[in-house]
């Protein structure tokens, strides 16, 4: 393969390779073919990409029970050596924190992959880890910012989500994918909260436990965890960023998940606390029809207001990822509950908030794909000028797409 950056292809193209390898791999990775897609040099350029932005190269490497090109190969065992290492250091770091937490007197639990880890869902290095999640108390936060700090760490910036905290030695490879050297941020929280796309779902109550003890703990239930991964999903799917390994984390979990875990999420169902799950429990649907109990959407789908119900049925993984290259003038409007609410929203994307605008100052200013792009500078005026005008693609896909497509050596 010799593709260049300088003859990337036309971007319709890479729309469409982009949408062709995102489902088909979304299909391999829950039931495994015997023979090896028929794809073009492109198409499995851009297979490396979708693989890397959706998390799932190791999970590909272990499942799939055909070959493909020998670049193909090779970059998915690179990036299960890549990925194997960075898990050995994470789990280093988290038995440090643990540690420090207990000496501290610190109650924290670890979110959503290092909870999956810990379980035994995912053997070590199976799963990527962008960074550590990590829940606190609200008391325990200056604590905790001073523990990591002892860690080595230092606070990056702060938004209404959690405090971002990274290594104070190391810098992120502009390489495809994981890489082994990449720095472990760590993400502090005290509210586990989504905003769907204004009003905030808010489900710490049910994570925390009710007797914690210093130290790392576990969630309260497998219940609790699945609850956790769906809202995390449902964030995904209105913001259009949800990856398949999302869906691999809740369909693994679903496997391991008791009659009585169930019955919890059932009532919760019931009682209409689950509204903004069932475009995530559809997806999955899509990709892995057992895997979720058929009674417990038929509980939710009422509960979900008309417009989002209506909308979540012709979802893909490709519409709702990265994987879709064009950036959306109003992603997720269909998740407002009210006209009063779809209006705030139009607002807010009109004419963002000062918190807004400092977010994302602040992902320009620390995330790699927008540090050098034009776009992230850009007005709010002129940002919908663009809209209007003409398809921008993401930063974010084309950050991957431009890495896949580099040169290979020989």
């Amino acid at each position: 393969m010799s593709i260049r950056p300088a003859a990337l292809p036309a971007l319709k193209a890479v729309q469409a390779g982009l949408a062709l390898t995102t489902e088909a791999l979304a299909h391999e990775l829950a039931s495994p073919g015997e023979r090896a897609p028929d794809w073009s040099e492109l198409e499995w350029r851009l297979a490396c990409a979708v693989s890397a932005a959706h998390g799932v190269s190791t999970l590909l490497s272990e499942s799939l029970a055909w070959r493909g090109p020998v670049e193909w190969q090779r970059f998915l065992a690179a990036q299960r050596e890549h990925i194997a290492q960075r898990h050995r250091r994470i789990a280093e770091l988290l038995e440090r924190i643990d540690a420090a937490a207990r000496s501290a007197g610190i109650a924290i639990v670890p979110l959503k992959g290092a909870a999956l880890h810990e379980l035994g869902v995912y053997a070590a290095g199976q799963r990527p880890m962008a960074d550590i999640d990590l829940l606190v108390r609200d008391e325990d936060v200056e604590p905790t910012l001073r523990m990591l700090e002892d860690l080595g760490y230092y606070l990056s910036f702060v938004t209404w989500r959690h405090h971002v905290l990274k290594p104070r030695i190391g810098s992120p490879s502009p390489e495809l994918g994981e890489h082994r050297d990449n720095p472990i941020n760590v993400e502090l929280h005290t509210r586990v909260q989504e905003r769907l796309p204004i009003s905030t779902v808010d489900i710490s109550a049910q994570i925390f436990p009710r007797s914690p003890r210093p130290g790392l703990n576990r969630y309260p239930s497998r219940a609790a965890l699945m609850t956790h991964l769906l809202l995390h999903a449902a964030g995904n799917v209105r913001g259009r960023g949800l990856k398949l390994l999302q869906l691999h984390d809740i369909a693994l979990l679903a496997s391991r998940m008791r009659e009585s875990d169930w019955d919890e999420l059932r009532r919760a169902g019931v009682d209409g606390r689950l509204w903004w799950a069932l475009p995530p429990l559809r997806l999955i649907a899509r990709y892995r029809s057992s895997a979720i109990p058929r009674d417990l959407l038929g509980l939710i789908e009422p509960t979900c207001p008309w417009l989002l119900r209506l909308h979540s049925r012709h979802q893909t993984l490709t519409s709702v990822s990265c994987s879709k290259l064009w950036i959306e003038a109003f992603p997720g409007i269909e998740w407002s509950r009210s006209a009063a609410e779809m209006c705030e929203y139009l607002a807010r994307r009109i004419r963002p908030s000062a918190e807004a605008i400092k977010e994302r100052a602040d992902s320009a200013r620390t995330q790699l794909y927008m540090s050098e792009q034009a776009w992230a500078r850009l007005s709010q005026s002129r940002r919908m000028l663009r809209w209007l005008l003409v398809q921008s693609p993401r930063l974010d896909t084309m950050f991957v797409v431009r890495a896949a497509l580099q040169p290979v050596d020989p």
